[in-house]
């Protein structure tokens, strides 16, 4: 189209910050159909492309930006959690236990009770998860599963009985059945051994499943995320994104990670690799599949470290591979054309993983940059820093992961560890392609939360590691300029530029500028993706 030709979308602003380096603020922005098609240093600058069909928005006070990605989240678990139990809200176990049980007062006996997963049982004043008779006594009438994160569960004996699970039952490989000092079931279940509930746990229909992505995807797009990259779908999944996709129930762009944690054997990353197959052509901009996630270590708890745990001199947390066996995994994956993305939490974890990413590389020295990213990289130590960054090998971080896992991670880990988690400031100073999320549901998503805490280094346990913040310019570019580059898009996203996808957020505040303290609460006038208001305050 020629410059005259009027605008669907004009905006008249305080400030468009375009991260187009060099670039100084513009006052003007003009979209039509989903891209950006020109911009002004005056606010009137471009009044010449206002038409009969053009919506104006003259905001003197507002600034635009554009749309945040989360670079590493769970919308399909926000998605599941919808509609569950709100235990986030809880202070304590009596608030908690008391949710439970006003849920099971309206609902029919016999139904499964779930809550929601994002939150912290060390952010409860009694500092513990909920045990089996305590939810019994809530309910016995129903089956209740009490899930935090994605790897950990409580579940009532109604719920156990369901599952099959009784004191004689072994935990499967890589997974914990917790039992208390008498050998009694707590019912409690971890990492692997969540899949016994989730085998039993009964199916929604799909119309049920694209309500929740409608309804999740929204709420990101009200905290200005506009793409996420979902880092844990299971295969089967991706047929409920695709229905949601044809539903127009997507408030935000999705790139999916595969769930390899289940692919063991090479027969199995196989036969995961030939059911994605199909979506080589299927995506689009709005949904495409990205690569497949696989996890090194574990999290909180089980965080592979050089160093014994705080207060357990013989744990050092768990690997959940042979080095030698997830190099295969990988390298069938990248075989096939795919990404991989690793999950890497501790100091050992992460030097593993990156043996392993050396060993692929090794054998495939024409791969292509960012198909190997460390997801995390927690505790990162100099040398490892200067490894992956001399291997080219990108990491997504998660400062509001750390905000609300501090006060667990230090029981485990001890104070000077936790204050090096998520070293951003060295990082980048080093010349690592760094791009930023939130880890939901451990952590909250939100564009401005994460860069307040990436800027601040605050969390539940009081600000940790001052020394490795980084500027708010940074934090900005980790979640868009830095994310479009990790995700290749930069062609199309992460700046506002004319023929750039018009992916914006319009903001009340200059987030540049604004107090740190308003900083966390910002939430956006405005965010379209592509043109498309998708979300309006």
């Amino acid at each position: 189209m020629t410059d005259h030709a009027p605008a669907d979308l004009l905006i008249r602003s305080g400030a468009v910050h375009t991260l187009v380096p060099g670039e100084a603020p513009r006052r003007a922005l003009a979209v039509t159909g989903d891209r950006i098609t020109a911009l002004s240093a005056s606010a009137a600058g471009l009044d010449h492309l206002i038409g009969p069909g053009t919506e104006v928005l003259d905001l003197p006070g507002a600034t635009v930006l554009p749309a945040f990605d989360d670079t590493h989240t769970h919308l399909i678990l926000a998605a599941h959690s919808v509609h569950d139990v709100p235990v986030h809200r809880a202070g304590d176990l009596g608030e908690f236990l008391g949710l439970i049980r006003e849920r099971a007062a309206r609902t029919p006996a016999g139904q499964w009770i779930r809550t929601t997963i994002n939150w912290q049982e060390v952010n409860l004043a009694e500092q513990r998860l909920p045990r089996t008779e305590e939810l019994d006594a809530a309910t016995d009438r129903h089956p209740v599963l009490v899930r935090r994160g994605a790897y950990n569960m409580v579940l009532n004996t109604p719920a156990l009985r369901l599952a099959g699970i009784t004191a004689a039952t072994e935990p499967p490989p890589g997974g914990v059945i917790e039992r208390d000092d008498q050998g009694r079931l707590t019912g409690r279940l971890v990492d692997k051994a969540v899949a016994l509930a989730e085998r039993v746990l009964p199916r929604p229909a799909l119309a049920d499943r694209i309500d929740g992505l409608r309804a999740a995807s929204a709420d990101y797009a009200a905290t200005g995320i506009g793409t996420v990259r979902d880092c844990l779908v299971p295969v089967e999944d991706l047929d409920v994104l695709r229905g949601a996709r044809q539903a127009g129930a997507l408030s935000v762009r999705v790139r999916a990670l595969v769930s390899g944690f289940g692919a063991r054997t090479p027969a199995q990353v196989d036969e995961l690799l030939d059911r994605m197959e199909p979506w080589r052509a299927e995506g689009d901009a709005w949904l495409s599949v990205w690569g497949v996630k696989f996890g090194i270590d574990g999290g909180i708890e089980a965080g592979a470290l050089d160093e014994p745990y705080e207060g357990r001199p013989c744990y050092h947390g768990t690997l959940l591979w042979e080095p030698e066996e997830l190099a295969a995994a990988v390298d069938r994956v990248v075989a096939r054309g795919w990404r991989v993305g690793v999950h890497a939490w501790g100091d050992r974890g992460l030097r593993t993983l990156l043996d392993v990413f050396e060993q692929v590389l090794g054998g495939r020295p024409g791969l292509a940059p960012g198909t190997l990213v460390v997801e995390h990289g927690g505790l990162a130590r100099p040398d490892q820093r200067a490894r992956a960054i001399a291997l080219g090998i990108p990491v997504t971080v998660q400062h509001p992961l750390l905000h609300d896992a501090a006060t667990a991670q230090i029981r485990a880990w001890g104070a000077e560890r936790v204050r090096g988690i998520f070293p951003l400031r060295e990082w980048l100073d080093e010349g690592a392609l760094l791009a930023a999320g939130s880890d939901f549901p451990v952590g909250p998503y939100g564009a401005m939360v994460s860069v307040w805490g990436m800027t601040t280094r605050q969390t539940v346990a009081g600000a940790q590691g001052a020394e490795h913040a980084i500027t708010r310019a940074e934090a900005i570019a980790l979640h868009t300029v830095d994310a479009a580059r990790l995700l290749g898009e930069s062609g199309t996203r992460g700046s506002l530029r004319p023929g750039a996808l018009a992916d914006l957020t319009l903001w009340p505040a200059d987030p540049l500028t604004c107090p740190p303290d308003e900083l966390a609460e910002l939430r956006p006038l405005r965010t379209v993706l592509g043109g498309r208001t998708v979300h309006r305050a």
